[in-house]
């Protein structure tokens, strides 16, 4: 009797178990969700550092001075602040978002004199300082004055351009040195578009370049030697021009624009 070959014993090698491709597909996939969890965590550091970093104080005096006008009631709700007209609200308001980075309370003086007039105005105060990440829906800020019957949106720079997404859910729009980045064109929205001659940030051309995604009945006003920052009080920006218009006559023209529109 011969002795058997122990290699006859084993399966052929078709037969045989194979390595396990699962486990290896595994290992791949935890690592390349391990490293997009890494890169989504840096951005989001990134981000909250970036909004952190260089926002745009509001000047001490101009703030100071609204504080103290009678006829200004201001109320501080967290979310926004509610600058209320002392003699009683005539059922206008107006949301109004701040440029990027800037600090509300710098809009504070320039729209006091909306608020004298009798207008309601809430300025938010967006989630990073940036009102493109604020996912807050219009109704959080009216309804913290609901004795308003009528409600325009509205903002400042890259505030407009968020005042803009949101132009359906209010009766009227008004941008402030700023322009859609959104075709609102076929809306019935009525839109008030108040720019400065000085602005080297929205400039003129570039307001008149994106005039054709607002309705054709939009009004378009030019203050003239107004700048980019002319609209608020929170110092010069780098770019902009230099404005020749003094903070009084600012809010006048800002005033004298606005009204009108809003009780339209």
């Amino acid at each position: 009797m011969t002795a058997r070959d122990p290699a006859e014993d084993q399966p052929p090698a078709t037969d045989r178990p194979r390595a396990r491709p699962r486990r290896r597909g595994r290992r791949i996939a935890a690592w390349v969700f391990g490293i997009l969890g890494a890169v989504i965590v840096l951005a989001v550091i990134a981000i909250v550092v970036y909004s952190q970093v260089g926002v745009m104080a509001a000047e001490p005096e101009p703030l100071a001075a609204v504080k103290s006008d009678p006829a200004v009631e201001i109320t501080d709700d967290g979310a926004a602040i509610v600058m209320s007209p002392a003699s009683g609200a005539t059922g206008d308001g107006l949301v109004f978002y701040p440029g990027a980075k800037v600090d509300p309370w710098a809009y504070a003086s320039k729209l006091s004199g909306l608020v004298a007039e009798g207008t309601t105005v809430v300025i938010v105060k967006p989630w990073l300082n940036l009102a493109f990440f604020d996912l807050r829906p219009l109704s959080t800020f009216t309804d913290l004055a609901p004795e308003v019957d009528e409600w325009a949106v509205g903002g400042h720079s890259l505030g407009g351009v968020k005042a803009c997404q949101l132009a359906a859910d209010a009766g009227q729009l008004i941008l402030f040195a700023s322009y859609c980045a959104t075709d609102i064109s076929d809306s019935s929205i009525g839109v008030l578009s108040i720019a400065g001659s000085e602005d080297g940030l929205s400039t003129p051309e570039k307001i008149a370049d994106n005039r054709h995604l607002l309705p054709e009945e939009a009004e378009l006003v030019e203050i003239s030697g107004a700048s980019h920052s002319s609209f608020g009080d929170y110092g010069l920006q780098p770019g902009d021009g230099t404005p020749t218009i003094s903070d009084e006559d600012m809010i006048a023209q800002i005033t004298a624009a606005a009204v009108p529109f809003l009780a339209g």
